[in-house]
C-alpha cells in the first residue's frame, strides 16, 4: 500500500513514528519526505496494513497535524525490511511547516540532570519540541534547509539522529554542547542602575564589551538582572529586553530607553504557580498558558501581585507567559527572585530585532548587556498574545507558536494570491488551493523599517509555500502602505518577474472593503460562506462612501456585503489627532448630543486638562464640515473614557478604551439608553443619550466603575436589539462579532450572552485576532470566493 500523507508532517517526528509503527506491525517498505509532505509504502498481511493505516490516523506524533491521507494499492516488492529514505524534491513545494514549539518535559528533565551530557545546555531539543519556522529556510524540512546547516553533528548526536528508537531520530536541530550552538554574555562597559550609561571601552573589545561564554553566561545574565540592569536576550524569533519586574527603577529606565510610555510590558515567570501568584486563572486560562505555543496570556491582576506599578500603569490586567526555550528556563531558574519583564527587543514602533548585528546596533542604547547565541534566526517572530473570556479564547496577536500554521479556505483559491492586509497590527496572507498562510505579526505599517520587514516576510512566505501570486488583494484605503505595496506589485516591474515576456500584466488587483474583510475572515475560519449579519466594531476603516467607518452592521457573505446599520456618524475633530486626544471625541459626541442647544459645557472630569477656550474651538470644529465624519465605536469608547476621567490624552492606540474597560464594576446591573432607530432604511445606534448620562452621573459623584459598566451594558443591549431587528427582517440566524473593539472582554461576553439568549448563533474569531491582524485572511477569503 502506497500512502501520501499531507499536512504538518515534516519536522515533527512523523517519519520516525511511521518507522516504529511499521516495525511493530512487521511491515516492510519505506518512508520519505518530499515537497508535498510524507510518502510511504508498507507491505505485509492485509490485516496488518489495515491496522497500520488506522493507527497512523488515530495516533499521530504530538506536533503533527494530518490533513489528508491518500492510500493506493501498488504491487508488492516482497521486502520485509522498513527504512527511512533520503528526502526528495522533484516538484513545487507543498509541505506545511510546523510552528516553533516550547521545550518538552523530557528535554527539560535532561537539561536539569547533572549526569546528562546536555545538562544546562540552552539549545536542547528533540522531535517533539524546539525551533521550526524561525530556522526553516525552505522545504522539505531537513537540516540543510535550516539555520542549523552549519553545525555538523558530533558522533553521539549523529548516533541519536540515526537511531529509530531514539527520541531525537531525525530531529533536525539536534545538537549538544560539543557540536551545537553556544551562548555567551556581552556586557557593556558602564552598567546602569537608573542613571546615565554608556562609558568608553576598557578591557573589552572596540565597542567596550566584555564576553562571558560557556555555561556561566546565563548565570552571569541572571546576576545582572538581579542588580536591576537590562539584558537583551536572544530568543526563538528575535530579541527580548528583560529586567526584574519588581524593581520600579529598572522598569522605568527600560520604558525611558525604549520610548514606551504606558503600554503594558509582558512578564515571564518560571512556572504555573508563579503565574497564579500574579494573575487570576481558571482552568481554560491555565490550559492556554501551558499550551505548547506558550503565548502571553492576559488576565486580571491579583491584588498584591509582586510587580512594579510601571509594568502596566493604569491597567488592571497583566500579560504573563511561561518559558518556552531552554535558555529561558535556565535564566528564570538562575534568577529565581521575581518575575521578569520580557518585552520585544525594539524601540517603540520598530520591528523586533532578530539579526545579531542589527540588535547590537539598535538595542545598544537600551540594554546594559546582551545574552546572545550563534544559532541564526531566519524569520523574526513576536510572541503571540491571547485573552481568555467566557466566550472562549480571543487571539490578540497571532505569531510565534501558531505561525505558519495553515488555515483552510472554505472556497479554494482558483489562482495563487497575496493579500496585503491593512495598516495597524499588520499581517499578510498567501494562499493557493484550499490553504491560506497568514503571516506572523508585522506591526504598524507606518515607517520604512516595518515596511521592509513586511516585504521580507512576503518574499519568505512565497518561497516557503511556493506561491507566485497571480492576484494581489488590498484594502480600499488609498494611503495605506499595504495598498501602495499591492499597487507596486501589480505595476509589472520586469526586474521582479511580475510580467510575462511580452510585458503584459499578470497580476490582477482586487480591493476589499475593510469591514467586509473582518466579516469574511470570521466566516471563513469557521468554514462558512454566509450569509450572516456582521457586527464589526473597530477604530477605523475606509468606507465605500469615503468616510471613516467603524461601527458597522453588515449583511454579507464571502463575495459581497450590504451595509444595513451603523453607529451615528459624528465629526472627527482634528482627524488623526482625535485618536491621540480622546477629549476631542468627548467634545464631538457632546456637541452632537447638544445639537441646536448651543455648545456643550466642559465636563468636570476634563477640567484642568483642557482649557475652556480649547474646548470651545474643538466644539465649533465638531459642527464644521472641515472635520471628517466617523462611525467608529473605538472613538466612541475614547470619548466616554475621557468624560469618565480615564484620560484626556493617550500614549498608545486604544489606551483610553482599555482603561475604561478596566474601570467596569462587574456587580453593576444598570444600563444607559442608546437609541435604536431607522433612518432611510438603515438602522442607526445613537449613543448620545448615554454620553450625556455619563457626564451627568459623573458630575453627581456616581463612581466611575458604575458609569463604565452602564455604558458597556447599554451598548451591548442596543446592539443586540439592532441585531434582532435585522436578523428577523432578513431571515438570518447567525451573527459575526469582529473588529478590534471586540478585544474588550466585557463587551464581548455581554454581546454573546444577549445574542444567544434571543436564539441567534454567534461566531467570533478563534484562529485569528478580531483586530486588523485578521484582515489579510479575510481579504484572501473574499478574493478566492469572487474568483471562483
Amino acid at each position: 500500500m502506497r500512502t501520501r500523507v499531507e499536512g504538518v508532517v515534516q519536522g515533527v517526528g512523523f517519519r520516525p513514528h511511521v518507522y516504529r509503527l511499521a516495525r511493530e506491525l512487521d511491515l516492510g517498505g519505506y518512508v520519505l519526505n518530499d515537497e508535498r509532505g510524507v510518502l510511504l509504502e508498507v507491505e505485509g498481511s492485509s490485516q496488518s496494513v489495515d491496522r497500520f493505516l488506522k493507527r497512523l490516523v488515530a495516533e499521530p506524533p504530538p506536533l503533527a497535524r494530518i490533513e489528508r491521507i491518500l492510500p493506493e494499492a501498488v504491487t508488492a516488492t516482497g521486502t520485509d525490511s522498513f527504512e527511512i529514505l533520503p528526502s526528495v524534491r522533484t516538484g513545487t513545494p507543498q509541505a506545511l511547516v510546523s510552528p516553533d514549539t516550547a521545550t518538552c518535559a523530557e528535554c527539560l528533565a535532561e537539561m536539569n540532570d547533572p549526569r546528562d551530557r546536555r545538562h544546562r545546555y540552552p539549545f536542547i531539543n528533540c522531535t517533539n519540541c524546539g525551533p521550526r519556522f524561525t530556522i526553516a529556510t525552505g522545504v522539505p524540512y531537513d537540516r540543510p534547509l535550516t539555520t542549523m546547516a552549519g553545525f555538523a553533528m558530533c558522533e553521539r548526536c549523529l548516533a541519536e539522529y540515526e537511531d529509530p528508537g531514539d527520541r531525537r531520530f531525525h530531529a533536525q536541530p539536534n545538537a549538544c554542547p560539543v557540536c551545537g550552538p553556544r551562548a555567551w554574555l556581552l556586557q557593556q562597559d558602564s552598567p546602569v542602575g537608573g542613571g546615565s550609561h554608556r562609558g568608553g571601552a576598557s578591557n573589552g573589545d572596540a565597542n567596550g564589551d566584555r564576553a562571558i561564554g560557556g555555561q556561566g553566561a546565563v548565570q552571569a545574565a541572571a546576576e545582572l538582572l538581579a542588580k536591576g540592569l537590562i539584558v537583551a536576550v536572544k530568543s526563538l524569533g528575535g530579541y527580548h529586553l528583560a529586567c526584574r519586574a519588581d524593581f520600579q527603577v529598572a522598569v522605568a529606565v527600560l520604558r525611558a530607553r525604549k520610548h514606551r510610555e504606558d503600554r503594558p510590558f509582558a512578564l515571564m515567570v518560571a512556572d504555573l504557580s508563579a503565574a497564579e501568584a500574579l494573575i487570576e486563572l481558571d482552568a481554560p486560562a491555565r490550559a492556554l498558558l501551558q499550551d505548547r505555543a506558550r503565548p502571553i496570556v492576559i488576565a486580571r491582576r491579583r491584588g498584591g501581585a509582586g510587580v512594579a506599578e510601571a509594568v502596566a500603569p493604569g491597567c488592571p490586567d497583566l500579560g504573563v507567559m511561561l518559558p518556552y526555550t531552554p535558555l529561558h528556563h535556565l535564566l528564570l531558574a538562575d534568577f529565581a527572585q521575581a518575575p521578569l519583564v520580557m518585552t520585544s527587543g525594539n524601540r517603540s514602533e520598530e520591528p523586533i530585532a532578530f539579526d545579531d548585528e542589527d540588535a547590537l546596533t539598535r538595542l545598544r542604547e537600551i540594554a546594559d548587556a546582551f545574552l546572545v547565541h550563534d544559532r541564526l534566526i531566519h524569520m523574526r517572530t513576536d510572541d503571540s498574545v491571547l485573552r481568555h473570556t467566557t466566550a472562549g479564547a480571543v487571539m490578540m496577536r497571532r505569531s510565534r507558536g501558531y505561525v505558519p500554521g495553515a488555515i483552510a479556505l472554505p472556497v479554494p483559491a482558483p489562482r495563487p494570491l497575496l493579500a496585503c492586509g491593512a495598516e495597524l497590527k499588520s499581517t499578510f496572507c498567501v494562499a493557493k488551493d484550499e490553504h491560506a498562510w497568514v503571516s506572523h505579526h508585522i506591526g504598524d505599517l507606518k515607517n520604512f523599517e516595518t515596511l521592509l520587514s513586511f516585504r521580507e516576510g512576503v518574499a519568505h512566505f512565497q518561497r516557503l509555500f511556493a506561491v507566485t501570486p497571480e492576484v494581489v488583494v488590498h484594502d480600499l484605503h488609498p494611503d495605506y502602505l499595504s495598498t501602495g505595496y499591492a499597487l507596486e506589485r501589480a505595476a509589472g516591474n520586469p526586474a521582479r518577474d511580475w510580467t510575462d515576456s511580452s510585458g503584459a500584466r499578470l497580476i490582477e488587483l482586487i480591493a476589499v472593503q475593510h469591514h467586509h474583510a473582518h466579516l469574511a475572515a470570521c466566516l471563513a475560519e469557521h468554514g462558512e460562506t454566509g450569509p450572516a449579519l456582521g457586527v464589526i466594531f473597530d477604530g477605523s476603516g475606509y468606507g465605500t462612501d469615503g468616510t471613516a467607518w467603524g461601527g458597522e452592521l453588515l449583511v454579507g457573505d464571502l463575495c459581497d456585503f450590504e451595509r444595513t446599520g451603523h453607529l451615528r456618524a459624528v465629526r472627527l475633530p482634528g482627524g488623526d489627532r482625535a485618536v491621540n486626544e480622546p477629549w476631542r471625541m468627548a467634545c464631538a459626541w457632546l456637541t452632537a448630543a447638544h445639537q441646536g442647544e448651543g455648545l456643550p459645557p466642559l465636563p468636570a472630569a476634563l477640567s484642568g486638562q483642557v482649557t475652556p477656550e480649547r474646548w470651545e474651538t474643538i466644539a465649533r470644529l465638531s459642527r464644521s464640515e472641515l472635520a471628517p465624519l466617523t462611525t467608529s465605536v473605538g472613538r466612541l469608547f475614547d470619548g466616554v473614557a475621557a468624560v469618565c476621567g480615564a484620560r484626556a490624552v493617550v500614549n498608545y492606540e486604544g489606551q483610553a478604551a482599555i482603561e475604561l474597560e478596566g474601570m467596569v464594576d462587574s456587580a453593576e446591573r444598570g444600563s444607559y439608553s442608546i437609541e435604536v432607530s431607522e433612518r432611510a432604511g438603515m438602522i442607526e445606534l445613537d449613543p448620545g443619550p448615554a454620553v450625556l448620562a455619563a457626564v451627568r452621573e459623573g458630575a453627581a459623584g456616581v463612581p466611575r466603575g458604575t458609569v463604565a459598566a452602564r455604558f458597556h451594558s447599554g451598548l451591548a443591549q442596543a446592539t443586540a436589539d439592532a441585531c434582532a431587528r435585522i436578523a428577523d427582517g432578513r431571515g438570518l440566524d447567525t451573527v459575526v462579532l469582529s473588529g478590534g473593539v471586540f478585544q474588550n472582554r466585557v463587551l464581548l461576553e455581554s454581546m454573546v450572552e444577549r445574542l444567544r439568549s434571543i436564539g441567534l448563533r454567534v461566531l467570533v474569531p478563534r484562529l485569528l485576532p478580531p483586530n486588523d491582524g485578521g484582515i489579510s485572511y479575510g481579504q484572501a477569503a473574499v478574493a478566492a470566493a469572487r474568483l471562483s
